[in-house]
């Protein structure tokens, strides 16, 4: 479904823009993804809309069949990039699951600010950005997915996710086109 309409108190969620992951090889090149993300921030951030900015510190517990890594992440590995410019009324989110409600203060976060919708970016399109825009959905936001300020580490995986998953608990559209609606409501 293509956008139609931000809400007034609508929130951006970036996820998982980190010195770790953003040096992973990705599907599509993650300076496209960085620059829309920013600019994205930027738009929120003028219009005086709460900016979420979260990074992943841990796996979630539990067998799977697929090798993940475990124990300790490398010095810095969690750290955000510096081109997100972290300001003191951004809030930070450390999450140890793919999503970055479960186990986090973000759903406490957003419904204290009266937030109704949420705009969800980052990396990767099938982990943490769809982890966390199911939660969103279900925890009965509005979600938008800006598809160009998002990628994965497997373009079938990203694929799969924009075309089969999103439809279904989102609208999806372009960077441009959620600072389009931005605009229209100043």
């Amino acid at each position: 479904m293509p956008l139609t309409t931000l809400d007034k108190h609508t929130a951006l969620i970036v996820i998982d823009l980190q010195k770790g992951i953003v040096g992973l090889p990705t599907a599509h090149p993650i300076d496209g993804v960085i620059g829309n993300a920013c600019r994205l921030i930027e738009a929120f951030r003028q219009r005086d809309l709460p900016v979420v900015l979260v990074n992943v510190t841990g796996v979630s517990p539990g067998r799977v069949e697929q090798s993940r890594l475990r124990g300790e992440f490398p010095p810095g590995w969690a750290d955000l990039i510096p081109q997100l410019n972290p300001q003191p009324q951004d809030h930070l989110v450390t999450k140890r699951t793919r999503g970055a409600f479960t186990g986090t203060d973000l759903d406490a976060y957003l419904k204290e600010r009266g937030v109704t919708q949420v705009v969800v970016v980052g990396v990767a399109t099938s982990a943490g950005v769809e982890s966390t825009a199911r939660h969103a959905y279900e925890n009965g936001f509005n979600v938008t997915l800006p598809i160009d300020a998002m990628t994965d580490l497997s373009l079938e995986d990203h694929t799969h996710s924009i075309a089969r998953i999103f439809p279904r608990i989102a609208e999806t559209g372009s960077t441009q086109d959620v600072i389009d609606l931005l605009e229209r409501r100043a």
